[in-house]
């Protein structure tokens, strides 16, 4: 896992279509999760902040992807400059926002790391391109919908935008966002599901995963 810059993760981004985004609190399960989405197509991948021990399961979790030397790995749902910090001192190449949380605007450019802040707004997305995010991250997507994503590009068509937030990995849920304009989508629970990791199917994980890029491939053509 080399360190990367944002353009190059951006296009790593758009080119599979799909990131996955993902917690657990048991590091050994996190790796077979994580071996799954690689040997499936991923090549990004966002963990995410939650829980008390979070930040210790990342750090064991990043040093495993080392393994990976072409794979990116970010850290998600950071709403602090804090918290960024310490993500980063453990491996994070990028920064995931649930809101628009100005100060890490501020960090990420100073830092030279990739900053994606959530937005529900038009309002909220043209802040935070004047703020320097190369990426928006629209949050809750299954709030908002692709008609959301439309009407962004109908006015700021220049903007990249990955939705993240209960979207499912069929093609019927994939292909209306991926017809609005979106560089590519987040995908978690629904693809990443508690029965794979219960049954420890982590085959089944992977080939679920490489289908679902398969899909977006499939309607992107």
């Amino acid at each position: 896992m080399t360190k990367c810059n944002t353009i190059h993760i951006i296009q790593e981004m758009e080119r599979t279509g799909m990131v996955p985004v993902f917690n657990h609190h048991d590091i050994e399960i996190a790796k077979q999760v994580l071996d799954a989405a690689y040997h499936g197509g991923v090549r990004v991948f966002e963990f995410t902040n939650r829980g008390d021990n979070a930040l210790k399961v990342f750090t064991s979790f990043s040093e495993y992807a080392q393994k990976y030397d072409d794979l990116i790995l970010g850290i998600g749902t950071i709403f602090d400059t804090k918290t960024a910090q310490a993500y980063l001192g453990a491996g994070a190449q990028f920064l995931v926002s649930p809101a628009l949380v100005e100060e890490l605007a501020g960090f990420a450019n100073e830092n030279n790391v990739l900053w994606i802040p959530g937005c529900g707004t038009i309002t909220e997305v043209y802040r935070a391109t004047q703020l320097g995010a190369p990426l928006i991250k629209v949050f809750p997507a299954n709030v908002l919908e692709p008609a959301f994503v439309k009407a962004i590009k109908s006015v700021m068509p220049w903007v990249k935008i990955m939705p993240t937030g209960g979207i499912s990995p069929s093609r019927k849920n994939l292909e209306p966002w991926f017809e609005s304009g979106v560089s590519c989508v987040g995908i978690g629970s629904q693809l990443l599901k508690k029965e794979y990791l219960e049954t420890k199917n982590y085959d089944q994980l992977s080939s679920a995963i490489n289908e679902t890029l398969r899909t977006i491939k499939n309607i992107r053509n």
